[in-house]
C-alpha cells in the first residue's frame, strides 16, 4: 500500500501531492490494477491533512480513469502507468541508481541531484518546471 508524504513547505497544493504520488507509484508499479489505495480517513491518521483533501485527489485520479471508486469497498487502481524500464532491475534504472551513487560520493546532496536531474530533462525534453506541476504532465 502506498504511504504519501505531505511537505506542507513545497508550494504544491496537498491534493496534487497525493495525486502526484500516485501517479509516480503506477508509474513505477509500485500500484498495479486491482490494488486498494488507503481510505481517506487511514490518509488523514497517517498526515493530519483533511479527509475532504484526500478525497479531492482521489476524484482527481478518477477523472484521469486511474482509479475507481467501489462504493462500500474503497478506491481501487483501475489501469497501471508502469513500462518496462522503469522496474526494479531494468537495465535503465540500474543505471540511474548508479549514477546516484556516485554523486553523492561526489558530495551531491539531493537537492544538487534534483537540480541537476531538472535541468537535464528540460534540455532532453524542452520542458519547464511549471508545465510538469500544473497538474498537466508534459510527454514528449
Amino acid at each position: 500500500m502506498v504511504e504519501f508524504r505531505i511537505d506542507r513547505r513545497s508550494g504544491v497544493a496537498t491534493y496534487l501531492q497525493i495525486v502526484h504520488q500516485v501517479r509516480q507509484a503506477l508509474r513505477l508499479g509500485l500500484l498495479t490494477p486491482g490494488d486498494k489505495l488507503p481510505t481517506a480517513k487511514e490518509v488523514v491518521a497517517a498526515t493530519a491533512i483533511n479527509p475532504n483533501t484526500v478525497l479531492k485527489a482521489y476524484r482527481e485520479l478518477d477523472r484521469e480513469g486511474l482509479v475507481e471508486a467501489r462504493p462500500g469497498l474503497g478506491t481501487f487502481v483501475r489501469r497501471s502507468l508502469a513500462r518496462p524500464e522503469t522496474a526494479d532491475g531494468a537495465p535503465l534504472r540500474a543505471e540511474l541508481a548508479d549514477w546516484t551513487r556516485r554523486a553523492r560520493a561526489a558530495g551531491l546532496d539531493r537537492e544538487d541531484v534534483a537540480a541537476l536531474i531538472t535541468a537535464v530533462l528540460e534540455d532532453s525534453f524542452g520542458e519547464h518546471p511549471q508545465d510538469v506541476h500544473d497538474g498537466q504532465e508534459g510527454n514528449a
